[in-house]
């Protein structure tokens, strides 16, 4: 059973180690192909820290940093990262990370992060139907 000692383990910093089905993902959420062609190239570094019950994800990426602050249980309004407007509100259950994204275009990605058997940081994506993973080792 997971507990909320796993959802500390999320805190570090991640490298990207590979991914499945990103592509198709972002095509369900109607990102432009040019922003679907740089994403395929970029292995993107992830930064997870807490502070006082607010919790930061950081993606840095060659051509752009995104960083989302965020309070569990408090849906908030933000901006992805290809400029669209998004409703996002993210919670801890089970040990993991559970993420829902609502874009203004109606479109809803669900989202959930933990920390898999092999100590990696698995992350997992659904859009509609299409699914989508990635994998990434700690750094720090």
């Amino acid at each position: 059973m997971a507990t909320n000692n796993d959802i500390e383990r999320l805190k570090g910093t991640w490298d990207y180690i590979n991914g499945e089905n990103f592509d198709e993902l972002l095509k369900e959420l109607e990102v432009n192909h040019e922003v679907r062609t740089i994403a395929k190239t970029i292995k993107p570094r992830v930064i997870i820290d807490e502070k006082d019950g607010k919790w930061s994800l950081t993606s840095e990426k060659t051509y752009k940093t995104t960083t989302v602050q965020f309070t569990p249980g408090i849906e908030f309004e933000d901006v992805s990262p290809d400029g669209q407007q998004i409703t996002m509100i993210i919670q801890f259950e089970n040990g993991k990370w559970i993420q829902r994204v609502r874009f203004k275009n109606g479109k809803e990605m669900f989202v959930e992060r933990w920390i898999n058997d092999q100590d990696q940081l698995e992350v997992n994506m659904k859009c509609g139907n299409v699914k989508g993973t990635q994998l990434y080792k700690r750094v720090v």
